[in-house]
């Protein structure tokens, strides 16, 4: 599917068909297509936690409202932000630069995060952001469906995952195939004049 396509039929299906399964090859070809998602300082700082333990799944359902898609898509990921990617080992995500390009970066990397929490966390949200849209696109491009969702516990779902002390939940996409057509509900859209701004704000 065309780039274009794939982001006009994407939409949020809240209805999966639970029998329906991913295979291993087409959850690691979406991921592996979400991983190319840009960061700052290539950083790579999202982390993708894929559940697929039912029991765990129906842990974090109780924690998300009880919204189906938790447990019924095929694929649901958990988009974690490490807030301190920044400072493990920066040099790895630049081994194969040149060295004048390594001995510039990596101080840089040091310079921008360190001692500016809001900073770190702001920037991981981003990039989860980024590569959210980047799952939802490539699950498209391979015919399935998606949801991204927020509206679960965040402190109940990091307990379920034992989430390290230095990440941060972003966000879930549930992906699977919808159990019916999604619904042709009309969404408008702002007109693009409201929307962009030229140059500055008035």
């Amino acid at each position: 599917m065309h780039v274009d396509s794939a982001i006009l039929k994407r939409r949020s299906v809240r209805r999966f068909d639970p029998s329906h399964k991913l295979t291993k090859k087409e959850c690691n070809k979406i991921l592996s297509l979400a991983i190319h998602s840009p960061t700052a300082f290539n950083i790579q700082n999202w982390r993708f936690v894929v559940v697929e333990d039912s029991a765990l799944r129906k842990k974090i359902k109780a924690a998300s409202w009880d919204q189906g898609q938790v447990t019924d898509a095929s694929m649901l990921i958990i988009l974690c932000a490490d807030l301190k990617a920044w400072e493990k080992e920066p040099l790895r995500y630049w081994r194969s630069a040149p060295e004048p390009v390594q001995e510039f970066i990596v101080p840089a990397i040091q310079q921008y995060y360190t001692g500016l929490d809001q900073v770190q966390r702001d920037e991981a949200m981003r990039s989860c952001g980024i590569a959210a849209q980047t799952l939802m696109l490539a699950a498209k491009s391979y015919g399935y469906d998606s949801c991204p969702m927020d509206g679960f516990d965040f402190d109940t779902v990091a307990e379920i995952v034992n989430l390290p002390h230095d990440h941060a939940i972003c966000m879930f996409v549930a992906i699977g195939k919808a159990l019916d057509e999604p619904e042709a509900i009309p969404k408008d859209k702002l007109p693009l004049e409201e929307v962009v701004i030229m140059d500055r704000f008035n």
